[in-house]
């Protein structure tokens, strides 16, 4: 004759267990066992934390993949289309695309200059 005990426990907690037990397992009696070789098997407490999800890994990873695709796509723009250019220029002897300046200041003037650094020549004399 198999012997049993009574546990009291609070009735939502009662409701989980019987739920979980339900769907893992055949008896409330395997569930409870397995539950508790789990936490000694494994040498680990309920209460410990075991760090983040995988969801949250998940999306660190991403987060890092991206960064790594856009620093690649910028140095595939800024570094080895220009360079590939460059070779082959040198290969066929053409000479690669000219580009239009790019000029910080337009309004600047040449002829400006020149007469701004005539006046300081006769202020000092």
């Amino acid at each position: 004759m198999k012997m049993y005990i009574n546990i009291r426990f609070k009735k939502k907690t009662a409701e989980r267990f019987q739920h979980f037990s339900k769907t893992h397992y055949k008896t409330h009696t395997d569930a409870m066992a397995g539950m508790l070789d789990f936490f000694f098997y494994n040498e680990i407490s309920p209460k410990e934390n075991f760090g983040p999800t995988g969801r949250r890994i998940e999306n660190s990873l991403k987060k890092r993949i991206n960064a790594v695709i856009a620093i690649m796509k910028n140095i595939e723009k800024t570094q080895t289309k220009p360079t590939a250019e460059m070779l082959m220029a040198l290969l066929e002897q053409v000479e690669p695309k000219k580009k239009p300046l790019i000029l910080e200041n337009n309004n600047f003037r040449a002829d400006i200059k020149s007469q701004v650094s005539e006046s300081k020549k006769n202020d000092r004399a």
